[in-house]
């Protein structure tokens, strides 16, 4: 089982070279950060974490130039976006940005992906169509895939279309990027079976872990895929030895815990607790 962490990158937080190079430095497997590229001042939507929301999400930097700035940092850590909002990117520049981001890590990066939950945001970004949200991010992927794969590349789906186009550099990593699909069961095991690489059922929402990842293998069924092949990635993790070592021996990939927005002086410290707990299951 491997362990990351994720942050949400903002101005106030440790630098993403710092926080990359100390988490590398402790074992650290990967490094995920949040996206939100603003938060409506009239919003309604209820953030699935609680009454108020933190207000870390007005704050978070852009993803892609803090993992540029992580990966500059370091020789092996993994990069990752935790979560990448698809459905408020336009798809053709999203490739280039993840192509040239696997290059420029030397194919460390890690993609993952989720719709969001903040329908004034992405409302913003032209996504009117809330409760469609999911075939929007699952046209813009199978998209992103045909342009990573194909030269040229073509798409024509009902939401997203074009005709045959270049674009390089193609990822390091073939045929594409690890994608890692965030989102409860089932629906998000199914989304992930479908055409991700990897689910992250987020720790805390929908019940137990292993409750959840139970219906994984009958939604990979449902697609002719082997649930082996698709990794379990555990966001928000417990810092509990022994729930981590009963996540480990469900045979879950990748637990990752939460950083606080914070400076080194707190975060350091953080980081070596964490990786003491890692010790200790083993």
């Amino acid at each position: 089982m491997h362990y990351g962490v994720a942050i949400f990158p903002t101005g106030d937080a440790i630098s993403p070279g710092e926080l990359a190079v100390a988490s590398e430095q402790r074992g650290f497997e990967s490094l995920w950060v949040a996206e939100h590229t603003h938060i409506p001042a009239n919003r309604s939507s209820p953030w699935p974490g609680g009454d108020e929301l933190p207000q870390m999400y007005y704050e978070a930097m852009d993803p892609f130039v803090v993992l540029t700035a992580a990966a500059a940092a370091t020789t092996s850590l993994k990069i990752a976006t935790g979560i990448c909002l698809v459905i408020e990117r336009d798809p053709i520049i999203t490739a280039k940005q993840v192509a040239s981001l696997d290059l420029v890590s030397d194919g460390r990066f890690l993609f993952g992906i989720g719709a969001g939950w903040n329908a004034e945001e992405m409302a913003n970004h032209g996504t009117l169509d809330f409760p469609g949200r999911f075939k929007l991010m699952r046209e813009r992927v199978e998209a992103m895939k045909a342009i990573w794969a194909d030269d040229p590349a073509e798409y024509h789906g009902d939401l997203v279309d074009f005709d045959p186009i270049w674009s390089r550099p193609k990822p390091v990593q073939r045929p594409h990027p690890p994608i890692h699909v965030g989102g409860s069961a089932p629906q998000g095991a199914r989304r992930a079976a479908r055409y991700g690489d990897g689910w992250i059922p987020i720790g805390g929402r929908g019940g137990d872990l292993l409750d959840q990842v139970g219906c994984l293998a009958e939604e990979a069924a449902k697609f002719g895929r082997d649930p082996s092949e698709i990794e379990v990635t555990s966001y928000g993790a417990p810092r509990d030895a022994s729930e981590l070592a009963r996540y480990r021996d469900h045979g879950i990939s990748r637990v990752v815990f939460s950083l606080p927005p914070a400076g080194p002086d707190v975060v350091l410290p953080l980081l070596d607790e964490l990786a003491g707990l890692i010790d200790q299951v083993g």
